[in-house]
């Protein structure tokens, strides 16, 4: 679970937001939405690491791994496909290379036996045995063919290397997954694909998007960055910026991940006089500009 805690941000002597406290939940996929300015993407960079708020807090339960669509198409061109998508979980990357530099030196010692046994251990608790399939399996789904897997990234038209930076995001099923603009680049099978996989996806889901209509596919709860505040609204974009729906969403989502979206719902009627007032005001005022999405 993501949370933000008190959360305060200003730029330029202007208010993004301010005391924003939230909580992103399992089982949910939240569509991040916002004008442009309004510091959606600063909020974003408080996930990433790559920007800190001037006040509060945005933590990640412990334990938990949060893993992010990479934007940079050119970073791993040194790589072959399949370790740039097993690059995505860092940790288990990372005990696989150590393992392999323990087992390749030729005055391999006691004590190197026994760093090597406690990779092991950790590697088979990460699953580290079926990562090379899961690996291939993520990638053929996206019709990247296995005859290529070797192949260095620097080696692949574009096209191909969206699709890989996808797989490497998607690898190892993450606790916490944020998607930024996860349709650009892509087919539209691998679209419908990557809508398939999210809407069986049982963990916590962010993304950002200009797609109306893969965020009214994808997501059960909608994230507005505006007016200065942020606030979660339930349903896709279409029906939770609108309050003339809110009320039916719970009766209208899919039965895919009606379990787990069902608490969402459960979770937001102790807030739905307040939610519903403030949907209706923002809506008379943002009727006739509602086309964008930021």
């Amino acid at each position: 679970m993501l949370t933000v805690n008190n959360v305060s941000m200003t730029f330029d002597d202007r208010k993004l937001y301010e005391d924003v406290n939230l909580k992103f939940t399992p089982g949910n996929c939240y569509g991040i939405i916002g004008a442009n300015g309004a510091g959606k993407s600063t909020f974003c960079g408080f996930w990433k690491a790559k920007s800190h708020p001037q006040r509060g807090t945005v933590t990640l339960s412990p334990n938990e791994r949060m893993s992010s669509l990479k934007q940079d198409h050119f970073a791993f061109d040194d790589q072959t496909v399949m370790n740039t998508v097993l690059q995505g979980w860092t940790r288990l990357y990372e005990v696989m290379s150590e393992k392999d530099a323990l087992y390749a030196k030729a005055d391999f010692s006691e004590e190197d036996g026994i760093k090597a046994a406690e990779l092991e251990g950790e590697f088979a608790e990460m699953d580290g045995w079926n990562a090379e399939s899961d690996a291939a399996q993520l990638l053929q789904s996206l019709d990247i063919p296995e005859s290529v897997h070797q192949q260095l990234m620097a080696d692949l038209p574009e096209s191909e290397k969206v699709k890989v930076l996808l797989a490497q995001a998607l690898f190892g099923k993450p606790d916490v997954l944020l998607l930024d603009e996860p349709t650009n680049g892509l087919d539209p099978q691998a679209i419908s694909w990557l809508e398939n996989w999210l809407a069986d996806y049982e963990n916590t889901v962010l993304v950002v998007s200009h797609d109306r209509h893969f965020l009214n596919t994808v997501c059960t709860m909608m994230c507005d960055v505006d007016f200065g505040k942020i606030e979660l609204f339930v349903g896709n974009y279409d029906s939770g910026c609108n309050p003339a729906n809110w009320l039916k969403n719970c009766a209208l989502m899919p039965m895919r991940r009606r379990k787990n979206r069902s608490n969402s719902c459960k979770n937001s009627w102790h807030v739905s006089l307040r939610m519903l007032l403030s949907l209706s005001k923002r809506h008379h005022g943002r009727s006739n500009s509602k086309n964008h999405l930021g």
